[in-house]
Order: C-alpha cells, then structure tokens, then sequence
C-alpha cells in the first residue's frame, strides 16, 4: 500500500531519539503532514485522552515510537514501569489506530524481545524458543505483546501493521541522564565530564549539571557536592568506572539509519511482505534492524575514550551485572526487502559527542 504525500502520519513520540529523526527524515521524503503530540498535551498512559485525540484528528497512518525506555539500571530499578508504561501505551494507540481505520501502522520494539542466549546472529524465528534476559524482562515482555498485538491484528482483521525490532541506538536527542540513559550516551557524558575535571574545566561542568542534574544535584552546588555525586556514577577527574566486565558485546545503529529503515518500511514494506505466504502459520512477522555488526562493551569505551582524548584511566566494576552476552541482529530479512545502514561506530561516536557539546554549548 503507498500512502501519497498528503497522507496524514502521526508519530508518537516525535520528540524522542527515534521518532524525532522519523519526523525529519519523513519530511525530508516530502511528507508534511505530520502531527505530534508531547507528554504534555498528549498523555498516551491515559486511555480517553488518546481515543479523542484518534477522534478529532483521525490519521492515516501511525508511527509508534513512543516508549518507556532506559539502560539496565533503570529496568532493574523500575520493572512495574517498564512493563506497565509500555502495555498501556501499546494498548492505547494500537486500539485505537484499528478503531479508526488507520490505513498502515509502524510499531517500534527492540531487539531486547529475543531469549538471553539466543543463537547468534538472532533472526526473527528465535522469539520466544527460551527465557528472556532477566535484567530487562518486563520491558521485553511488553516488546513482545506489542508486535504480537500488530501480527494478531493483521492475521485477523487484515490490518496493514508492521514491527520493526532496532538493536541498540544512539544518536541526536539522545538520552544522556546517568541514571536512565542507554549504555552509549551515559559512555559519553561520563567520559566528557572526567575530561572536564581533570582538565579542572569547571564552568563546562556546571554547565553540563545545569542542563542535565544528577539526583537534584546541578550547577549551583559546590565543588565538593558535584564531586561527590559524580564520584557515585564513576566520574572522577583521574578515572571513569562503567558496569560490569567490559566482555559483552553489542551492536549499536545510528538513530537516522533507523529512522530511514522506519520510513522506507513504512512506506515501502506492507505485512504481507513479511512472511512466507506457504507456512501453514503465520509468526514471526517484524523485521530486526541494524548494522549486523558488533564489538564489546569495553572496545566502545575505548573508542569513546580516544574520541574524547580523555588522558584518565578507564576501570570497571565486576560486581554489576554486564546483561545479555552478545546480541547480534540478523539483517538478512531487511536487506532482502531493500534497506541497508550507512554509519559507521567510529563515525557515529564522533558525531554524538559533537551533538552532546553543541547541545550544551561548548
């Protein structure tokens, strides 16, 4: 199905690291009928506000990048969020989408859905064949039902939903909050911070604090307050101490790779093109996006580290869990419907630290 470009496109969470860049790279493509809403005007966790939203702007299509979403710290600390949050969300905007007649419908996952000891490159037909990673399981739980909510939806009633599973991303607007963010940006603010202050750069690193506090913690405090909270997340000026043992590894997509994978699928993939029409049971229908390319968590520090020029010491602590072994995408299902990525790790990291230091400034 092609949607012309008059086509009305909701994006929820327009104003996040994905949906943001599926905004621009929407509107690159000449669709400029887009509309969004923020947490504030728009509340998707509540059930009314999202039905009268679909009832008084009726879109197209939808784009469902809104999530609740953090690194592992954050999933172990607030598993009820991250399972409610994102079910509520789903339940919310998928309903509603299929109640209004929305024509096509992008959800967003994450890779995060696939058993922690999956056979490696993942394809698609691993969900679901063993138990998840605990440190994220309520959030991959909630992964999970969303595209089975999609799947089930197309099986049944024809509609025309498709979900795309990113691997780890990264990238402008990215979240860099110490005790929320993803493994990459928290890598970068805290290895950008420990440059600062052991090149005794202080008014960069109220300047960072300012725009981005830590527990409370922001500009205005004294030296030894700053030191002190840093020194908790494993900032100082001689070292930076990240989680676990360095040995994971990873593979990492720039957000506007992902944003062009989204709006190709969306305007080029239906669900149909999805699975094999000869199986006798239709499964296993999303689409994993990424590089198909990976290193460990301790060679992305040290990329980080010389990107930076940070001349401390980079140590780790073993005592916090490293999460899932290795998590490497299969691409090929992807690369056979016509999308490939075009950043490289090294260049990416380049271009978030600059984004990071424009953003504040410096």
């Amino acid at each position: 199905m092609t949607l012309d470009k008059n086509a009305k496109i909701y994006v929820a969470g327009h104003r996040g690291l994905v949906g943001s860049a599926i905004w621009a790279n929407l509107l690159a493509r000449g669709y400029t009928n887009l509309i969004g809403r923020t947490h504030a005007e728009l509340d998707l966790l509540v059930s009314a506000a999202v039905k009268q939203f679909f009832d008084n702007e009726r879109p197209d299509a939808v784009v469902l990048a809104a999530a609740h979403v953090g690194g592992i710290m954050a999933n172990l600390k607030y598993r009820a969020d991250f399972i409610y949050q994102n079910l509520q969300i789903q339940q919310n905007v998928i309903g509603e989408s299929f109640r209004h007649d929305v024509k096509k419908l992008l959800f967003l996952g994450s890779t995060c859905i696939y058993p922690r000891m999956a056979p490696q490159p993942i394809k698609e037909e691993a969900l679901l064949t063993s138990e998840l990673e605990y440190t994220n399981e309520p959030y991959a739980i909630a992964k999970i039902a969303g595209l089975k909510m999609c799947e089930s939806f197309a099986i049944q009633y024809g509609c025309n939903y498709v979900a795309v599973m990113p691997t780890n991303l990264y990238g402008p607007n990215d979240n860099f909050h110490l005790e929320r963010s993803h493994v990459l940006p928290a890598m970068i603010r805290k290895v950008h911070l420990a440059k600062c202050l052991n090149e005794d750069d202080w008014a960069t690193v109220r300047r960072d604090l300012d725009k981005r506090p830590v527990e409370g913690v922001d500009g205005k405090a004294t030296e030894q307050e700053i030191l002190h909270i840093l020194e908790k997340y494993g900032i100082t000026p001689d070292a930076v101490t990240l989680w676990g043992t360095g040995s994971p590894l990873r593979e990492f997509l720039w957000s506007e790779d992902m944003a062009d994978a989204s709006a190709y699928v969306l305007l080029n993939v239906d669900f149909t093109d999805t699975y094999n029409p000869k199986e006798t049971e239709i499964r296993n229908c999303h689409i994993n996006i990424g590089s198909g390319k990976e290193l460990t968590i301790r060679e992305l520090a040290e990329k980080v580290v010389e990107a930076t020029d940070f001349q401390g010491e980079l140590k780790w602590d073993a005592t916090k869990p490293d999460g899932t072994p290795r998590k490497l995408t299969d691409v090929s299902k992807i690369h056979r419907l016509g999308w490939h990525h075009k950043v490289e790790i090294d260049d990416g990291i380049r271009r978030l630290r600059q984004w990071y230091c424009d953003d504040l400034g410096v």
